[in-house]
């Protein structure tokens, strides 16, 4: 993604209606993190990118980084920047033929990757992006496990030594890092055809979060029932999700049916027009504009007005009450999925022309359960193990749901296009 920042349609659609609805205010903002030799070479104005360079549209690339000699803070692109024959890294005993080198500390560090992946309002400072911070504020930075320890290393949400060479001519070191850099977009690596790090992608997904279910021992035909849903941010040194989090989309969608193939309850379905079920809890954040309206424009948000994400290592509970019905056969069958997706259809749509990009449910973790229907010495139905990923869940449908842990709040977002 950080070779997409700057191709990546989704963002282009979204920078250029900020810069018109702006006034050009959000141009070099955007673009500092999305193509920074665009904008330091005065390539950015304009965003549409008719006076780029092609080195400027490979966004966040090789030269960049390790031309970062220093950085004057977190957030909103900090970075110092020494072109010329040097390159920075993170080795002290670095030596080239073709340039010289110097060891940097800070690419060894959560703040070099902070400078770009937190973001505040360039005007009231509001926070809209906060990845570093939550880091910050969690329980991997104060053990010393730095971004690049799960984000450039083979291992999915733990270091893994990766020994090798960083270059041919270069000694063999135990470890060196890698540069896919993955993260959770399986979106726009599929539409620019990159199936590599899409399954990456996918595969970080599933190692992020473990699901554990609270179900009564027994239960029987007309009895109302209620089951508490653990989810528990086990994978992560962020908060689920994170990122522009007004976009990114995370829920439950659970089915119970009956022994006949029945079903009995649905939550957390996509209709038609992939549209998440509203009695859903969808975990994001809802910004507010200056009257206090949910929007999802992150140049016109002013406020937060929610925010029930998960933190690392913590866990949301959703409490699940429904009835069974008296004429349910038993068993009723309980599967549950934790859902994840880059951002809304609806806005999708609305960027773009309908029906030319579908957003990609990513599966999270998954897990059914048997409801049976008989005293507790007859049922004694065990959890399964969990793991990250597919963690137990047995979940039933629920006629009203109610968070013991987090309040929901929704957004919408208009579906008239723009003239």
């Amino acid at each position: 993604m950080h070779s997409f920042a700057e191709v990546d349609p989704f963002y282009k659609k979204e920078s250029e209606m900020a810069s018109i609805e702006t006034d050009g205010l959000t141009d070099t903002y955007c673009a500092r993190c999305h193509t920074p030799i665009g904008v330091v070479s005065g390539e950015i104005p304009p965003v549409d990118g008719s006076g780029e360079s092609d080195i400027a549209k490979r966004g966040v690339q090789c030269d960049f980084c390790h031309t970062v000699s220093g950085s004057a803070g977190i957030g909103n692109a900090p970075f110092i920047l020494t072109p010329g024959n040097i390159k920075w890294g993170p080795f002290a005993d670095s030596s080239s033929p073709y340039h010289k080198t110097e060891f940097s500390d800070l690419h060894t560090k959560a703040e070099f990757c902070g400078m770009c992946h937190d973001a505040n309002h360039p005007i009231n400072d509001l926070p809209l992006e906060a990845t570093y911070t939550e880091w910050k504020a969690g329980p991997y930075s104060k053990e010393g496990v730095q971004c690049q320890d799960c984000h450039m290393t083979p291992g999915v949400t733990q270091f893994e030594a990766n020994p090798g060479k960083a270059a041919s001519m270069g000694p063999k070191r135990n470890h060196i890092y890698t540069h896919y850099a993955v993260g959770g977009n399986a979106f726009i690596t599929d539409i620019l055809g990159d199936k590599t790090h899409r399954d990456m992608a996918i595969e970080r997904l599933q190692s992020a979060a473990t699901l554990v279910v609270d179900a009564p021992g027994s239960a029987e035909a007309g009895e109302t029932v209620t089951v508490d849903v653990s989810i528990t941010n086990s994978g992560a040194g962020h908060m689920l999700p994170t990122g522009l989090t007004e976009m990114r989309q995370m829920w439950l969608d659970i089915t119970a049916t009956d022994a006949n193939g029945n079903q009995l309850y649905r939550s957390g379905a996509l209709d038609a027009d992939g549209n998440i079920d509203p009695d859903a809890l969808v975990y994001h954040t809802v910004l507010g504009d200056a009257d206090g309206n949910p929007t999802a424009k992150v140049w016109v948000a002013e406020s937060i007005l929610s925010d029930n994400r998960i933190l690392p290592r913590e866990t949301a509970v959703e409490e699940h009450t429904f009835t069974i019905p008296v004429d349910a056969k038993d068993p009723v069958t309980i599967s549950a999925k934790l859902q994840y997706r880059s951002a809304p259809q609806a806005i999708i749509d609305y960027l773009f022309d309908e029906g030319k990009y579908d957003v990609p449910a990513i599966n999270m973790a998954q897990a059914s359960d048997l409801i049976d229907f008989g005293s507790d010495d007859d049922m004694q139905t065990p959890q399964a193990e969990s793991t990250p990923g597919f963690g137990a869940l047995g979940l039933v449908g629920m006629l009203v749901v109610s968070v013991s842990i987090i309040q929901r709040k929704r957004y919408g977002w208009q579906t008239k296009k723009l003239k």
